[in-house]
């Protein structure tokens, strides 16, 4: 891992020829904030910045920080969306097809934590589950369009999911969804396990033929939260510009974890894709 000042001298020379866009999916709080408001400083306004969240009063003092929006296409706007409904999700992805020409930059920190037993979604889903995995798949599927025009630009096109990758390896491939062996924890430990498993990459040698599309279009890191937001968001931006081809996990530290930990069921890829298309409502695009 570099040390903290090389990742921030890093990331303060970061000035890309376009004006990028990037969505935050949980971007009021958190590191998900954290890591916008950083964004923006850096590139000096020079960004298209999306905030989708629930918290509008939060999202407005967070504009407000940012400095003065600059270039073409540039400016900052907030979205209203309770992503524990996929209705929602899919609602707010059309009015982002509609308003952005692409997406450079997807950020998804959403996500209920708690321990608490099943809490019931108008889609049949736990909220934990929802919010911090089907959410998300569906964000990613939705924007696929604006990430390759992103991609067919010759920019760049990733997503970020926040969820601790390498902390769990377990999946249960015949209770997708939990709903025959439900508990708190259990559903904070799945939804590790379903984020892994819903990217490729070929050193792993997944294969699915949705897999097979995204792999060479996305890069992705995933992070574990543990350290101050200010500090994570600094190693958050290092690790998603400095990311290569395909996917990347990450530690909290910022270092690359491989494979560590990544469920290993076979199967259980090609079986969470199918779900997750079915769950989410999702359209594939």
């Amino acid at each position: 891992m570099p040390p903290l000042a090389t990742v921030q001298a890093s990331n303060a020379t970061f000035q890309p020829s376009y004006v990028p866009v990037a969505v935050f999916v949980g971007g009021t709080a958190g590191i998900g904030k954290c890591t916008a408001q950083l964004l923006a400083q850096i590139l000096k306004g020079r960004l298209r910045l999306v905030i989708v969240g629930r918290n509008e009063s939060a999202a407005r003092d967070i504009i407000a920080s940012l400095p003065p929006a600059t270039g073409e296409g540039a400016g900052y706007e907030f979205l209203p969306c309770d992503v524990t409904v996929m209705k929602n999700v899919h609602g707010v992805s059309k009015t982002l097809r509609d308003r952005l020409p692409k997406v450079n930059y997807l950020v998804l920190s959403a996500g209920v934590f708690s321990v608490k037993g099943w809490e019931e979604t108008e889609d049949g889903l736990d909220k934990k589950l929802a919010s911090r995995y089907y959410s998300k798949w569906a964000f990613t599927n939705d924007l696929l369009p604006l990430l390759r025009n992103a991609k067919q630009a010759g920019e760049d096109a990733k997503v970020m999911s926040v969820l601790a990758a390498g902390k769990y390896a377990g999946i249960d491939v015949n209770d997708l969804g939990l709903k025959k062996s439900f508990s708190g924890l259990k559903a904070m430990m799945q939804s590790i396990s379903y984020t892994d498993l819903m990217t490729a990459t070929n050193a792993l040698s997944i294969d699915h033929w949705l897999a097979t599309l995204l792999s060479p279009l996305l890069k992705l890191v995933f992070w574990a939260i543990a350290v101050e937001p200010e500090v994570c968001a600094q190693h958050m931006l290092y690790a998603l510009l400095d990311s290569k081809e395909g996917l990347s996990r990450r530690n909290e530290h910022g270092d690359d974890i491989g494979d560590l930990k990544f469920p290993q069921e076979e199967g259980a890829q090609a079986k969470l894709w199918v779900h997750s298309v079915e769950t989410t409502k999702s359209t594939v695009l």
